[in-house]
């Protein structure tokens, strides 16, 4: 079993900045892909940035060129540096992790941590 701890949510204004942290821990096998989602009200949970093992970055539309992803292998912890936020922004933001044994794979989900932005 895989934990996952999020930090770095809060109250911010339109146009500043939020750093997003996630740390897995537990019994982790062999993490694959890291990432972030969110969810606002009303609406789906949607893909926000994801990080293979590889290094493979995808990020979602809206965010590209306001939001890198990045990763710590040595302490399983994946980064969300979010610029220039805007008040669609604002969601409940989960971290996702794939843990990988052989052809099984393991998927885990944070508590969620909530990103509010004033306009």
């Amino acid at each position: 079993q895989v934990q996952l701890v999020e930090s770095g949510g809060g109250l911010v204004q339109a146009g500043g900045s939020l750093r997003l942290s996630c740390v897995a821990s537990g019994r982790i096998f062999s993490i694959n892909g890291m990432g972030w989602y969110r969810q606002a009200p009303g609406k789906q949970r949607e893909l926000v940035a994801r990080i293979s093992s590889g290094g493979s970055i995808n990020y979602a539309d809206s965010v590209k060129g306001r939001f890198t992803i990045s990763r710590d292998h040595a302490k399983s912890t994946v980064f969300l540096q979010m610029n220039s936020l805007k008040p669609e922004d604002t969601a409940v933001y989960y971290c996702n992790v794939n843990d990988q044994l052989g052809p099984a794979e393991y998927v885990y989900w944070g508590q969620g941590t909530q990103v509010t932005v004033s306009s």
